[in-house]
């Protein structure tokens, strides 16, 4: 199998099969039977359908004709002015093919386009209205530009809750004739921290070694940290051993080949089931933050996790 060969297969076809968005299917759906959409802007997480209603959105509108009407560009990769110019402009200038009297463009990825494209784009889609709209798609809608947010009706996504991924893993299941326990649906969703895309990518991975889905084959894919042994490391920490405390960290970063990030989100999430203040709890946790931002950065990840550490034994000792 090839990854993403799934989240092709199984992404929905009409708006009844979105999950978790019910509120912006709602009002799309109301839009597109009126056969007269404004331009759209899909703001939020990856792998919450933002690029599938837009596909589903074409669909309904164009039927059998929605190739010939529908150009869709991934803005990260062409993200200077000259896509805008050239592509962009050509398309939206030229009449749809069919009853609807526009054309739909779609830019994946819009907070990817530089900002001179975005105010290329911004007069492209004020100048070509009556033949085109467009969709855009992003995951901050703080790096796209206010004259095109207020030119488009914008609708924010949420990350999807266990019961979304839920369902949409036990279709996929009994579809592939997969067995999966509900407690390794519990594991897949907190690995796929509330992203569709991932869930099923995992799922397919897990599914190429066996057909029965566990717990700890989904451990051992997304290779994540076990809150378990994270729980020990912490808890040297704050018994003031940091020599050991190190040592269980070390030997968790080498063995199970877990990254400093994935390290700092388990601890995070650790942080509050800990044995101590509320106060201590916020300060450690502003802690985390900071030293999740310099291995962002590029700092040594195993030196910033010391660091970390070295916070936790402190505060163990009251200081």
């Amino acid at each position: 199998m090839i990854s993403g060969i799934w989240t092709e297969k199984y992404r929905p076809s009409k708006f009844y099969e979105v999950v978790g968005q019910g509120d912006i299917i709602k009002r799309v759906e109301s839009l597109t039977n009126s056969f007269n959409i404004p331009h759209l802007l899909f703001a939020g997480p990856a792998g919450t359908g933002k690029s599938t209603l837009a596909l589903i959105i074409v669909k309904e509108l164009f039927k059998e004709n929605w190739k010939d009407n529908y150009l869709e560009l991934n803005a990260s990769d062409e993200r200077g002015i000259n896509v805008v110019r050239e592509k962009v402009k050509n398309f939206a200038r030229t009449k749809s093919l069919g009853k609807v009297n526009f054309k739909v463009i779609f830019l994946d990825e819009a907070d990817a386009l530089t900002p001179e494209a975005q105010q290329a784009l911004r007069r492209t889609m004020e100048n070509y209205s009556a033949t085109c709209r467009f969709i855009l798609s992003c995951n901050y809608s703080s790096k796209i530009i206010d004259p095109i947010q207020s030119r488009c009706a914008i609708f924010r996504f949420k990350l999807l809750e266990k019961k979304d991924i839920e369902k949409v893993i036990k279709r996929i299941s009994e579809n592939e004739n997969l067995n999966i326990k509900p407690e390794a649906i519990e594991i897949l969703y907190e690995g796929s921290e509330g992203d569709c895309r991932r869930a099923i990518n995992i799922l397919q991975s897990t599914a190429a070694i066996s057909p029965e889905i566990t717990t700890e084959l989904i451990s051992t894919i997304i290779s994540n940290t076990k809150p378990k042994d994270i729980k020990v490391v912490l808890d040297y920490a704050l018994s003031g051993d940091f020599q050991k405390s190190r040592e269980k960290l070390l030997d968790i970063m080498l063995k199970e080949s877990i990254s400093g990030q994935d390290v700092i989100k388990s601890i995070q999430k650790e942080i509050w089931n800990l044995p101590v203040e509320p106060e201590i709890k916020v300060k450690l946790t502003e802690k985390t933050g900071e030293i999740e931002f310099r291995i962002v950065e590029g700092s040594d990840p195993f030196i910033q996790l010391q660091s970390l550490l070295a916070s936790f034994v402190l505060a163990g000792l009251g200081k």
